[in-house]
């Protein structure tokens, strides 16, 4: 009877501990997801087709695509 209610004060205990552990405000924030910042879309000047600026090439006209359409439109 005595080990019984050891028992069930220690589970009582882990109960209470565990409750209050999840409800602290710095697990939440460590579980959300940071989004990254949106990147800066560009247009290619040949093709029209949409691109983030940290993959183009810039020229004298604009951005590209690649070097090929650099290239093709600036000769």
């Amino acid at each position: 009877m005595k080990f019984l209610l050891v028992l069930v004060v220690v589970l009582a205990g882990i109960w209470l501990w565990r409750s209050n552990r999840q409800s602290d405000p710095r697990l939440h924030r460590e579980n959300e997801k940071v989004e990254p910042p949106p990147l800066d879309m560009v247009r290619c000047k040949l093709c029209s087709v949409h691109f983030p600026a940290a993959d183009g090439v810039q020229g004298k006209n604009g951005w590209y695509c690649s070097a090929d359409h650099r290239q093709r439109a600036e000769p």
